[in-house]
C-alpha cells in the first residue's frame, strides 16, 4: 500500500479539488481540523487582498463517511470565492461572441521576472500566459495544506507532532536561544545549535505571532521591514523551520537513492513555489565544522533504549529517521509580483516593458511555514505507510506496536539480563 496525492484547480478557478488515494480504512477525520490549518495558512503579517477575499473552508466529496475514512479514495474541494469576479475570463466553454471581448479582457503577454510566466509560455506554447500563472500560483497550496492537514490527523494518531517557525525574515533575525539548544564549542570557535528546542516550549508565542516567529523583538523588526517593502513596491522572503517530535527510528531507507527520507523530504518542500533551499539539522554549517562537531554521540538508557546526545542531523541519518527530533530549514525568495514592477518584453513584439502586476503578498514567509508543516507531514505519512502498512486503522495500530517492541529490545541491557539470568 502507497499513499499519493493530486491537486486540480486554477488560482481564479470555481475551486481547488484534492485526491488522496491509501489512507487507511476507520481513520477519523476532523473537517475542523482541516480548516484550521487552511485558516493558518492564510494568516500573517504581509499577506494580500486575496486572503481578506477567500475563507477556505474543505468540503468532503469522497472517501469518508460519518467521519471515518472507508479505504476508498478521499476526495475534497476548497471553493474560490473570487470566482465570481472570473466566471467569464476562466471559463471552461468558449465564450459567446458577446463575451469574447471581456473572456480575453485580461490577457497577460508581459511576463514577470522570478515567477512561471515566460518559462511555462515557452514550454507550452501558450500565447497568453495566464495559461501559466493560473495554476503556477501559490493559491494551489491551499489544497496541498488541506492534504497535509489530513494526513497530520493520520501522524497525530501514533503521537507524531509536526509544527513550525520563521527564523529570519529579510535581514531580520530571530535570536537563536528562543528555538534550538545552543553549546560552546570546545575550540574556542562560536557556539552552535545542537537541534531544536521542544515544540511546546516555543509553539503558543508562534501561534499568536503575526509573523509566526518564537522571538518577540525580532517578530516586531520584521513586521517594521514589511511595511518598508510594502512602501517601496517591494517584496521580502526569508527561512522558515520545520520541526517534527515522535517519530520512530526506522522510517526511509538507505538502499536505494529514491527511498532516502531526506531526500524526499527536501524534494517535497522544494516543491513549494519560491522555496530556493532545504537544510536538514545543521545543513550548510555542517561543511564548515570538523566532524567532532557534526556527528552525533550516540548513549544508552535502560528506558528510553539508544539515544543521541545531541541532534545535529537533524533525526535523518542514512537517509533514515534515528528517533530524534527531525527538523530541517527553507529558505523561500521574495514573491515575484512586484507592486513596482521590473523591466520585462512583450511575448506579441519584442518590446520592453514592465512585468505584468497581479495582485500579491508582501510577504508570504509565515503561510509558506504552514504550508511546509504540510509537505513535510505529507512526505512522513507516506513514510509511515510504507513501514507499517495495514488496509485498516486497526491493522496499522497492531504493526506500530510490535515495531515499537522491537526497537525496545534493540539494544540489550547486558545487567538487567545477567541479573534476570543469576534470579
Amino acid at each position: 500500500m502507497a499513499l499519493r496525492f493530486l491537486t486540480a484547480g486554477e488560482s481564479h478557478g470555481p475551486e481547488l479539488v484534492a485526491i488522496i488515494e491509501g489512507l487507511p480504512a476507520g481513520l477519523p477525520l476532523s473537517r475542523e481540523l482541516v480548516d484550521r490549518e487552511l485558516a493558518r495558512r492564510q494568516a500573517g503579517y504581509g499577506r494580500g487582498r486575496r486572503m481578506q477575499i477567500e475563507q477556505d473552508r474543505i468540503r468532503w466529496l469522497s472517501g469518508v463517511r460519518h467521519g471515518q475514512t472507508m479505504g476508498s479514495p478521499v476526495a475534497l474541494s476548497i471553493t474560490n470565492r473570487d470566482w465570481s469576479h472570473w466566471e467569464t475570463i476562466m471559463a471552461a466553454d468558449p465564450p459567446a461572441p458577446e463575451n469574447i471581448e471581456v473572456a480575453s479582457g485580461r490577457r497577460v503577454s508581459y511576463p514577470r521576472p522570478g515567477h512561471a510566466d515566460l518559462a511555462g509560455g515557452m514550454k507550452y506554447g501558450h500565447r497568453d500566459l495566464r495559461n501559466v500563472l493560473e495554476r503556477a500560483s501559490a493559491r494551489e497550496t491551499a489544497a496541498r495544506v488541506a492534504v497535509g492537514a489530513v494526513v497530520r490527523q493520520l501522524l497525530a494518531h501514533f503521537g507524531v507532532r509536526v509544527a513550525s517557525f520563521v527564523v529570519a525574515l529579510g535581514e531580520v533575525t530571530a535570536a537563536p536561544e528562543t528555538y534550538s539548544k545552543r553549546s560552546s564549542r570546545t575550540d574556542g570557535g562560536a557556539g552552535g545549535t545542537e537541534g531544536p528546542l521542544p515544540i511546546s516550549s516555543w509553539w503558543q508565542q508562534v501561534e499568536e505571532s503575526p509573523v509566526r516567529c518564537p522571538d518577540p523583538e525580532a517578530a516586531q523588526r520584521m513586521m517594521a521591514a514589511i511595511d518598508r517593502a510594502r512602501e517601496a513596491g517591494d517584496t521580502l522572503g526569508g527561512i522558515f523551520q520545520v520541526v517534527v517530535e515522535g517519530l520512530p527510528a526506522g522510517l526511509g531507507s538507505h538502499v536505494q537513492w529514491d527511498r532516502r527520507l531526506d531526500a524526499r523530504l527536501a524534494a517535497a518542500v522544494m516543491s513549494i513555489p519560491a522555496i530556493k533551499g532545504v537544510e536538514i539539522g545543521i545543513g550548510f554549517a555542517a561543511g564548515s565544522r570538523p566532524g567532532s562537531l557534526v556527528h552525533d554521540a550516540i548513549a544508552f538508557d535502560p528506558e528510553q533504549g539508544a539515544y543521541h546526545t545531541t541532534n545535529r542531523a537533524g533525526g535523518l541519518e542514512g537517509g533514515i529517521t534515528n528517533g530524534e527530533t527531525l527538523w530541517l530549514s527553507a529558505a523561500m525568495k521574495p514573491i515575484a509580483t512586484l507592486m513596482k514592477p521590473l523591466p520585462s518584453v512583450d511575448i506579441d513584439t519584442g518590446e520592453p516593458r514592465n512585468a505584468a502586476v497581479e495582485r500579491s503578498d508582501v510577504c508570504a514567509l509565515p503561510a509558506a511555514a504552514v504550508v511546509g508543516e504540510a509537505m513535510v507531514a505529507w512526505e512522513l505519512a507516506c513514510a509511515w505507510v510504507e513501514k507499517f502498512g495495514g488496509d485498516s486503522l486497526a491493522e496499522m495500530e497492531q504493526n506500530v506496536r510490535n515495531y515499537r517492541d522491537s526497537l525496545r529490545r534493540y539494544i540489550r541491557d547486558e545487567t538487567a539480563e545477567s541479573g534476570h539470568r543469576n534470579g
